[in-house]
């Protein structure tokens, strides 16, 4: 269903005034270009459609053919019927046979005329013409064209204009004539095209055709009166094509009728697809300015639009599902630094206590204790402020930054001949178990070994004298996952995912406090979350039930 909702104008107050206020616009830019798109090759074909050259040849060309026929039976009762032999070779015409006989002949044609002139150019018998009373002569032209109404010549007119400025290929029985000489009682030079007839005999001469400028179609075709194969004058047969007219205007109101049909069903349509497309967009342009002005922290998507199934349901839904992202990580940034306003406030108040003490006691023993606590939360502080630096920045860093396929076994066994390099007598010995064959993962080599030497590291904090640490890695599916597990007292129960937050320490007995920050696996998690794995903790038990240990657990695809 068309969403139509109307969308309020959405201000841009606070935000400098770049962009204007969002309107409803009832012809939206969108909705103009799905009209051009939808409406120019409707036109285009509508065009190429009313181009009716190669049709209103085809009509004339008939016309033309069987006004030939007509004129060729005029020329053959003319010679056998009106042309007296004084001998065989010089037959002539006798006009007192030849006008009755004329007008015989094109009685069942009203609307044609016929002359007949003989072989020096002039007029012996026209069918027009007839004798009246005494010595008077009656002329009857051709009968006027059918009256058309207002609008049908109107639109005639237009398309004729429209017509005369495209390109013709002068194929067909078309003549160009002189406007001056298109008149209804314009003819041929009737002497010229005797000689011609004379000089080529047999062959056929042309048509002409022309438009008088009350708009009617005459067509005319010359044939010789032949009589033993003497040219004793000339037929010329003219009639009006109403017909080519009539079918060319039926053919093109048709055409016209289904354009404006074919046009309001487009122009539908075009709303249509306004209403469905360009119109949730301009909402969705502004449930996404309310969001950037912070006044829609839910809610803001129309309910209309999350439920389409869609592309535009998927942008709604993808426009939430960023809000919420977005929500979501100013929730965190807030929360971060809640507590590292918390975690740094803690040795700044010791070193003032520290500072405050020291001013009142001159004891050297004592001022020394003071200046060893104050030393020690700067070292605290220096740590927290950059582990706080390195958290910040990592998920822009990795953003930036191109993975690339890794080979987990050796990335493992470097850091296991590291750590035998650097361990010390009674420091826990890792035991490496990863398969002989490349084992790769698509991630970044050095945050991926941060993670790694970090968990090695918890890992060597906890173990026991002389216990081991096990480093694992295998294929399960298109995931490889990597364990670090260690012989320590395991993680307190219901802290094992606690030990991810920020600024949360567990750490072992005895161990000088101050010396981390809290951040480590903190870190951890956000590294391998962007880099599109998981990170879990779990407790390692024996056959008995009880913790022997703790073993953490990354899990990346496959390369």
């Amino acid at each position: 269903m068309p969403d139509s909702g109307v969308l309020p104008a959405v201000s841009t107050a606070g935000t400098g005034g770049a962009r204007p206020a969002l309107r409803q616009r009832w012809v939206s830019p969108l909705l103009r270009r799905i009209l051009l798109v939808n409406a120019l090759p409707l036109a285009l074909l509508v065009a190429a459609l009313l181009y009716l050259d190669q049709y209103q040849n085809g009509l004339l060309e008939a016309e033309v053919q069987a006004l030939r026929e007509q004129a060729r039976i005029y020329a053959g009762a003319l010679g056998e019927s009106a042309v007296r032999e004084q001998s065989p070779e010089n037959p002539t015409l006798q006009p007192d046979l030849a006008r009755p006989l004329l007008r015989r002949l094109t009685e069942p044609t009203p609307n044609a005329q016929a002359r007949l002139y003989a072989p020096d150019g002039q007029l012996i018998a026209d069918s027009r013409v007839r004798e009246g009373a005494g010595d008077a002569v009656v002329t009857e032209p051709l009968p006027p064209a059918a009256v058309r109404s207002r609008t049908l010549g109107t639109i005639g007119a237009v398309y004729d204009k429209l017509m005369s400025l495209l390109p013709h290929k002068g194929q067909g029985p078309f003549v160009e004539v002189s406007p001056n000489a298109a008149g209804i009682d314009w003819q041929p030079n009737v002497k010229e095209e005797l000689r011609m007839t004379g000089a080529n005999l047999g062959r056929e001469m042309p048509p002409y055709i022309r438009r008088t400028q009350e708009d009617r179609l005459l067509v005319t075709v010359a044939e010789p009166v032949v009589r033993n194969r003497n040219t004793v004058g000339i037929v010329l047969l003219t009639r009006e094509a109403r017909e080519v007219d009539d079918s060319l205007l039926t053919v093109r109101m048709s055409i016209l009728g289904l354009f404006a049909l074919a046009l309001v069903l487009t122009v539908a349509l075009s709303w249509y697809l306004s209403l469905t497309i360009a119109r949730p967009i301009l909402r969705l342009a502004g449930a996404a300015h309310e969001m950037r002005e912070g006044r829609g922290r839910s809610g803001t998507v129309p309910l209309t639009l999350l439920r389409r199934t869609d592309e535009v349901g998927e942008l709604a839904h993808a426009l939430t599902e960023s809000a919420a992202a977005l929500w979501g990580r100013m929730d965190a940034t807030e929360r971060f630094a809640a507590d590292v306003a918390h975690e740094i406030k803690n040795p700044l108040s010791s070193i003032r206590s520290a500072i405050e003490t020291l001013r009142r006691i001159d004891n050297p023993n004592q001022q020394r204790r003071l200046l060893a606590i104050i030393s020690e939360d700067v070292i605290r502080l220096d740590r927290l402020i950059t582990d706080i630096s390195d958290a910040s920045r990592v998920d822009a860093e990795l953003s930036r930054t191109k993975t690339e396929p890794l080979d987990v076994g050796l990335l493992l066994a470097t850091l296991a001949e590291i750590h035998d390099a650097t361990r010390g007598d009674t420091e826990p010995v890792i035991i490496l178990d990863a398969p002989a064959a490349p084992l790769f993962v698509q991630a970044v080599e050095g945050y991926l070994v941060q993670v790694l030497r970090n968990l090695i590291g918890n890992a060597r904090s906890f173990s026991p004298a002389n216990g081991r640490i096990l480093l694992q890695a295998r294929e399960t599916g298109a995931i490889v996952e990597i364990s670090v597990s260690d012989e320590g007292p395991g993680i307190p129960n219901g802290k094992l995912e606690h030990v991810f937050d920020r600024f949360y320490s567990e750490r072992p007995a005895g161990e000088q406090f101050g010396q981390h920050s809290g951040l480590g696996l903190s870190i951890s998690r956000q590294i391998i979350e962007a880099l599109k794995g998981r990170i879990a903790a779990e407790n390692r038990m024996d056959d008995a039930g009880h913790v022997v240990g703790a073993r953490f657990v990354v899990r990346l695809p496959r390369a």
